[in-house]
């Protein structure tokens, strides 16, 4: 009897071995790999060589590429000036400031302008944190692995953002001038501010699903905790940003030496006269992802930045419709807030982001084929930047060869801060715009009409 236990016990372990051994490597797949990498062959030493003591951008950059593409644009927005967002991951907020601001220097008649970034990022800050501990409240009774509880610890707030974040903030907050509010160390380089704000955030999260977890709710007694919580994070944001202003006076030099007289403004009045014209409610964004159908409306569940505020919706169109609305507002002297994957073929000391700028085939001996579907659905590239789109250059046939970002680097950054993009990039790396409805067609704005498809927060393009 115990030898027929041994012999059955045997079976499963002796199976499991050969499952185990199954797709592993062993001696004879290390040998074939061994066998088929030439080492001896003299192109593939001194590409190791050359890799092995230099950078791979330097190596692969194609220097044919250089000098080819000008940074001049039939059709270009009137602007002036560059912004410098420094070590933040505020892009978003610059790039849509940065549409906005020509606006007001042409109001005021000044060869500058710029509105406080810091202010809005503190108010930003405040609210995720606020829709964080909201979430918490709303998922307290679901276990720890639970994907959403999981999605909403991983980074409870960041300095991320779209367009919608903007509108978010602005209306509920207004704007006031960037040296009522200037920039401090931790809002040019957030990255210690944000992770005391969300050391605090999981701290106060925990405590609260331990309290409230398969507990029936008193509302009035969560939201006293949760503001008394808030209470830390609106310190900790006075005295790395500090306080915003409820009020301030401000006056300006126009260009001709004409001082205007001190006003007193609240941040909403400031907003409200120095951009009468704007109306949020005509700003759409569309986007290009070809892994989802084109002319149909999406919403990305609880991406916004305020608990009452609007989430991120678009239209997701084609490239070939894009480009000709997008030249449509340009003509029109109008930039549009846009977002792109930056990092991609992006030589910056040219200015020039361009599929032609770096040959990785060449160096490494092999074809890298992947298409923009497939590099959204394997994580590979999606939207990493935010700027404003001012401009673009034209054949003969009025076809698009070539595009322009006014960046958020610094002056010396890319061309003067300017980065100049061929059409070819436009196609594989480009992702959202935003722009007003006046500049769309009619089957275009038709698919406003539909109810949005819902997509989750943790969605590979987001």
């Amino acid at each position: 009897m115990k030898k027929l236990l041994l012999t059955l016990v045997s079976i499963p372990l002796v199976a499991g071995l050969a499952f185990a051994q199954q797709g592993t490597l062993g001696n004879e797949e290390i040998k074939n790999l061994r066998d088929g990498y030439n080492k001896t062959d003299a192109a593939t030493r001194a590409i190791t060589n050359a890799l092995t003591n230099n950078s791979v951008k330097s190596l692969a950059l194609n220097h044919e590429n250089i000098g080819k593409t000008d940074h001049l644009f039939k059709y270009r927005v009137t602007v002036s000036g560059i912004t410098d967002q420094q070590s933040s991951g505020r892009c978003w907020m610059f790039t849509s400031l940065n549409t906005l601001r020509p606006k007001v220097m042409d109001k005021l008649n000044v060869s500058s302008f710029e509105f406080s970034q810091s202010y809005l990022y503190f108010w930003d800050i405040l609210e995720k944190s606020n829709l964080f501990l909201e979430n918490v409240i709303a998922t307290a009774d679901k276990p720890w692995d639970n994907r959403y509880v999981e999605f909403y610890f991983k980074s409870p707030v960041d300095d991320g953002g779209v367009w919608n974040s903007y509108v978010n903030l602005v209306q509920k907050y207004g704007l006031v001038p960037k040296n009522v509010m200037p920039e401090t160390n931790s809002s040019t380089s957030t990255g210690q501010l944000t992770s005391i704000v969300k050391l605090k955030l999981r701290e106060h999260g925990y405590t609260l699903r331990e309290q409230l977890g398969g507990k029936k709710l008193n509302r009035k007694a969560v939201e006293q905790q949760k503001l008394t919580m808030l209470a830390d994070i609106y310190r900790i944001l006075c005295l790395h940003l500090g306080e915003p202003p409820v009020e301030f006076t401000w006056r300006y030099e126009a260009k001709d030496g004409t001082i205007s007289p001190l006003k007193r403004y609240t941040p909403q009045q400031f907003a409200q006269e120095m951009l009468p014209e704007v109306s949020y409610a005509e700003y759409v964004m569309i986007m290009n992802d070809p892994s989802r159908p084109y002319y149909q409306y999406f919403e990305i569940e609880n991406y916004r930045n305020t608990q009452e505020g609007v989430n991120w919706k678009y239209i997701n169109l084609p490239n070939d419709v894009i480009k000709q609305i997008c030249m449509a507002s340009i003509k029109a002297n109008e930039a549009l807030y846009a977002s792109c994957d930056v990092g991609q073929q992006l030589n910056n000391k040219e200015g020039l982001l361009s599929m032609d700028n770096y040959d990785y085939q060449s160096l490494y001996g092999m074809p890298f084929g992947m298409d923009k579907k497939a590099r959204i659905l394997t994580r590979e590239s999606g939207s990493s930047h935010g700027m404003a789109l001012i401009a673009v250059d034209v054949d003969e046939n009025e076809k698009p060869v070539k595009w322009q970002f006014e960046n958020s680097w610094g002056s010396s950054s890319g061309h003067n801060g300017y980065l100049t993009f061929t059409d070819e990039w436009f196609d594989e790396y480009m992702f959202r715009f935003v722009l007003q409805k006046q500049f769309l067609p009619a089957d275009v704005l038709k698919v406003l009409e539909q109810k949005p498809t819902m997509l989750p927060p943790w969605d590979p393009m987001f």
